[in-house]
């Protein structure tokens, strides 16, 4: 059971912050940055490498029943161990409807096959924290710090900057991309909400997303939606397979949990809007995709947002009436 003891939270994770000592603050802060910046590196592969599995003809639902398969087959046999028996109800389906699950995935992956790898990011994780502050005002009273709110409009700013070039060469359908990528951010930022309010561990986080996705998608997927699968090459299916699975399926799911806990919704989502500057960059490289003039002075800007908003301190809740 190595794999328990890996995505068990370290001994801060479980005290209140009240109990922790200022050295203790420090470190959790750290763990926190560094899974932030994981989640942040797998997000960018995530939105390059899906955009050149769209590219491959393989289909949105190909690249979500692959990365179930891969995850559900990891997780699956901890199920039982790892299932938070203590979540009400409502808590166990918003984290396994809104998660990074199949509702979420197949509504990027049809935006990324309408608009390119910056331009889907910008609107997709660009508003991320829009919609992930709105939430957490209006259902947990919880206030980002004047700091956050600069430094995501900063990125903001940045993100659509990157996605202008795209904007323009956009045809029938950048409506379409556009509704998708908006629809995925709002789907996820319940599911940052909802990790922060009910305190999800990261193997809880894992099992709520992998298992009953994998179990429901899957059987639908093979009898009933279209697949190019059979005509794609086996080495872009094992390549997808695995990026998908291990990566945004796996690593990101514990990551997520782990910088909202400690970070808070905003500065997690916030990050989120420096994907499509990072992704610009992975672009260059993968799909060929070179950054204008106006991509680069957006990347400089989603920089400084960045800096910024890592800076600053956790969101607060706001007293009772």
């Amino acid at each position: 059971m190595k794999l328990a003891g890996v995505l068990s939270a370290p001994r801060f994770l479980k005290q209140s912050d009240t109990g922790l000592t200022p050295a203790g603050k420090s470190n959790e802060r750290i763990f926190g940055l560094l899974s932030a910046a994981g989640v942040f590196c797998i997000w960018s592969g995530f939105l390059v490498f899906s955009r050149a599995g769209m590219q491959s003809g393989l289909t949105p639902f190909d690249l979500t029943a692959l990365r179930f398969l891969v995850t559900g087959a990891l997780v699956l046999p901890f199920a039982k161990a790892w299932w938070p028996r203590h979540l009400p109800l409502h808590a166990i389906l918003s984290m396994s409807i809104f998660g990074p699950g199949v509702v979420y995935n197949v509504l990027m992956y049809f935006g990324l096959k309408g608009s390119s790898a910056a331009y889907g990011g910008a609107f997709a994780n660009g508003s991320l924290p829009i919609f992930t502050i709105l939430l957490g005002l209006i259902f947990a009273r919880r206030v980002p710090s004047w700091r956050q709110l600069i430094a995501v409009l900063i990125l903001l700013v940045g993100a659509v900057l990157v996605a202008i070039p795209g904007m323009r060469a956009g045809g029938n359908s950048v409506g379409s991309a556009i509704g998708f990528l908006l629809a995925a951010s709002a789907v996820l930022s319940i599911y940052f909400v909802g990790v922060k309010h009910w305190q999800v561990e990261a193997r809880q986080a894992l099992v709520l997303v992998s298992v009953p996705n994998a179990l429901l998608f899957l059987p639908v997927w093979f009898f009933f939606l279209p697949s190019t699968m059979q005509d794609a090459r086996w080495s872009t299916i094992l390549l997808q397979a695995a990026f998908q699975g291990l990566g945004p399926g796996f690593l990101a799911v514990i990551l997520f949990s782990i910088s909202v806990r400690i970070l808070g919704p905003t500065p997690s989502a916030g990050l989120a809007a420096a994907v499509p500057a990072s992704a610009t960059l992975l672009a260059i490289p993968i799909l060929g995709e070179v950054p204008t003039t106006i991509e680069w002075i957006g990347i400089a800007i989603v920089t400084a947002g960045l800096i910024l908003l890592l800076g600053g301190q956790s969101e607060t809740r706001s007293p009772s009436k």
